[in-house]
């Protein structure tokens, strides 16, 4: 009977409205018995309406049903024959499947070294360390520490908030990522009394607690934190939002729930910093279309990893991309990913003993100055040095919009990477191959003097969308013509001051076959091989034999 009064509710909503069906993933369509949903609702859906068929879902059948109503998303459970009757719903956008999402972490270098690789020196070293701006960390949890304590006695934790979205108990860091995380972007080396200094030191931290003890969540769950982020945005301020984690892509980014998820966080006016994923040494690709969901969104800031070598050096002209780190187009959409990179090779920061990571790396855990320290590497690693420039960029001038800070970070990002370089795996010895081009190296190396000392800003109703790749006449060009995105007021332009080659350096496109092999010379001519990316078998997901947490060693 209860199905039987969710057909006649919905079929009555449908008979009213137009003939729009929902996206649903292929994956629902394919599989019977039950599976957990995310439901994402039209925009144009009101509260009452969403409500209503909120409450007709859970009366038809769908069970644990939890509403997101900042992102206008639901999760819930349910089975083939209910999953059939949403999609007819002209006011639900898609149907997806509840994936799981993981670190991208994986097992010396540490963040008072990533500050000045990052270009944080001189005046700027503390003059706008973000003070009273939020940053969502929404991660495996962070624990409390001296380094993450504030105020001129340092008798305050900047940890303002905490709550729970993982699969098991508590606000504490099980896992031992998200402290490491929060570390890398906030410790304070005053209050910690050590010489270990975080990318902005008085931000204040909301701990959105998404991944468990083993360093494993949803899709469900981090949008739920999201959710909870945009609600919060006003009481802590908060203007960046932290995700190092993520899952392959499986859908284009315009359906995919955790995709539309921070796009609406980037909405509502909190610049979301994505890590790029670890799978840059990814053989059948060379790297290349591993960039992981959700930073295949193209408005979000992806990041990926740099190294700087141990040899002493502090010239920014040896440094170079990680080989583990992942590599654009995205898969399915095409997008020029990643947007900078960032230090996150062999990052020494602090942590909580014990841990997940501290028993399974006891390699990396040592004590320091009475202190406990986790040295890890990964775009987990990357992601929190751009937020917490971000963060500064905010304190300077509160006005700057998302897309505002982060066409300045692209802008003023150090191009000056070699054309190819390397480099040897710290853990097996390994020789890689890394050729600094667009989908490598983004728009580059994070400059965060440069960004600060910048007064350039785009408008405030201008979009610093990530383009596409598109072949065109047998070559590789950036495009901003968006299929089904409407008319967007995108920066980027040959002859503006935000032109192609200004924000991306003349590495653009490099003439070198070393991507996909001989028969295929970038900007020359394209064979067969091209379908790599461009085809279907592309990297999208379930045929990816890699995790994205713990898979990658430090280079030398």
């Amino acid at each position: 009977m209860k199905r039987i009064t969710l057909t006649i509710t919905l079929a009555a909503a449908i008979a009213s409205a137009n003939s729009r069906t929902a996206h649903v993933d292929p994956e629902l369509l394919s599989g019977q018995g039950e599976s957990n949903v995310i439901v994402v609702y039209q925009d144009d859906d009101d509260d009452t309406s969403r409500r209503k068929r909120e409450e007709a879902i859970t009366s038809g059948g769908g069970r644990n049903h939890k509403s997101h109503r900042q992102l206008r998303m639901g999760s819930l459970r349910t089975n083939r024959s209910l999953i059939e009757t949403l999609r007819k719903d002209p006011k639900i956008r898609s149907i997806s499947v509840d994936r799981t999402v993981s670190a991208a972490a994986s097992k010396h270098f540490d963040p008072d070294e990533a500050r000045e690789a990052a270009g944080l020196s001189g005046s700027s070293k503390g003059a706008y360390p973000g003070t009273g701006i939020g940053v969502a960390v929404i991660d495996s949890g962070v624990s409390p520490l001296d380094a993450l304590r504030g105020g001129s006695s340092c008798s305050s934790s900047r940890i303002v908030y905490s709550e729970n979205f993982a699969s098991d108990s508590g606000v504490a860091d099980l896992f031992g990522h998200g402290t490491h995380v929060a570390s890398i972007l906030g410790a304070d080396s005053k209050c910690d009394k050590t010489d270990y200094m975080g990318v902005a030191s008085a931000v204040n931290i909301i701990n959105l607690r998404v991944l468990n003890g083993q360093g494993v969540s949803t899709d469900s769950r981090v949008i739920a934190a999201i959710d909870r982020a945009i609600q919060l945005k006003s009481t802590h301020n908060i203007r960046v939002m932290n995700l190092s984690l993520g899952r392959p892509v499986t859908q284009s980014f315009q359906t995919d729930p955790l995709c539309q998820a921070v796009e609406r966080a980037w909405k509502a006016g909190i610049v979301v910093v994505v890590a790029a994923g670890n799978l840059g040494r990814y053989a059948t690709t060379q790297g290349y279309a591993t960039i992981a969901a959700p930073g295949n969104d193209p408005f979000v800031i992806t990041v990926g990893a740099a190294r700087n070598p141990e040899d002493g050096s502090d010239s920014q002209s040896d440094d170079t991309v990680s080989s583990f780190s992942s590599k654009g187009p995205t898969a399915i959409d095409h997008v020029v990913k990643p947007d900078l990179v960032a230090p996150g090779n062999l990052m020494v920061a602090r942590t909580v003993f014990p841990s997940t990571l501290t028993s399974l790396l006891p390699g990396n855990a040592m004590v320091m100055d009475s202190k406990q320290y986790l040295k890890l590497s990964g775009t987990s690693m990357a992601a929190p040095v751009v937020a917490g420039v971000a963060a500064m960029i905010i304190h300077k001038d509160s006005t700057m919009t998302p897309d505002q800070v982060k066409a300045r970070l692209m802008k003023t990002a150090w191009k000056g990477f070699v054309p190819t370089a390397s480099i040897i795996d710290s853990a097996t010895n390994t020789r890689y191959s890394v050729q600094h081009d667009v989908f490598t190296a983004g728009a580059g190396y994070v400059a965060a003097d440069e960004a600060l000392r910048s007064t350039e800003k785009i408008g405030s109703t201008k979009s610093a969308i990530s383009p596409l790749a598109q072949v065109v006449n047998g070559k590789v060009v950036l495009s901003t013509a968006y299929p089904g995105l409407g008319t967007l007021n995108i920066i980027w332009g040959e002859s503006s001051a935000w032109a192609t080659n200004l924000v991306w350096g003349q590495n653009v496109i490099l003439p070198n076959n070393i991507i996909w092999g001989s028969n295929i010379i970038w900007g020359t001519n394209v064979a067969g091989g091209y379908n790599i990316i461009w085809g279907e078998s592309s990297v999208t997901g379930s045929s990816n034999p890699f995790p994205l947490a713990l898979t990658a060693a430090g280079d030398k």
